[in-house]
């Protein structure tokens, strides 16, 4: 399975954005620049993420993104789904119909072995990203990389005047 890239870059601004001052906004512009990514298209992702609930949006000089809910309560499934949409990543064709002793009453996507195989794949794969939260993986972040968190506020953050 191949997810775009608005799903890594979602998921390292939202780890970010758990980091701000509760109630401040960051601004998307700084995002892109601190990751070097296209500021329009990481904004679109972030619009899906406020779409989903996610986010929300802030205007004015000082706004940006916020997250909507605590990083605990957000998890990584909400933001790959936020930014893949909820169609399942296989989808079976029940190509089993077309074969010369089909029974054409039969259905397929829940008898066929394979459809089944890749829907329990599918179930463990989604229960496992729904267990992983923004603010766990903040934690580790934090853990592993005791200076991340003030660095990356010193370079998103404005100066306060």
């Amino acid at each position: 399975m191949k997810m775009g890239q608005g799903v890594e870059w979602a998921l390292h601004c939202c780890v970010n954005m758990s980091w701000s001052p509760s109630g401040e906004a960051v601004n998307s512009a700084r995002l892109a620049e601190l990751y070097k990514l296209p500021s329009a298209y990481l904004n679109k992702q972030l619009q899906a993420l406020v779409r989903a609930g996610i986010l929300s949006s802030v205007s004015g000089p000082r706004g940006g993104f916020q997250l909507a809910r605590r990083p605990e309560k957000i998890t990584v499934l909400d933001i790959v789904l936020a930014i893949e949409g909820p169609e399942p990543a296989f989808r079976c064709e029940s190509i089993l119909g077309n074969s010369p002793d089909a029974d054409q009453l039969e259905d397929y996507v829940r008898s066929c072995l394979v459809s089944q195989t890749m829907r329990q794949a599918e179930l463990a794969w989604r229960q496992a990203l729904s267990r992983q939260t923004i603010a766990g993986i903040a934690a580790s972040v934090e853990r592993k990389f005791p200076t991340a968190k003030k660095d990356t506020l010193q370079r998103l953050m404005p100066a306060r005047g």
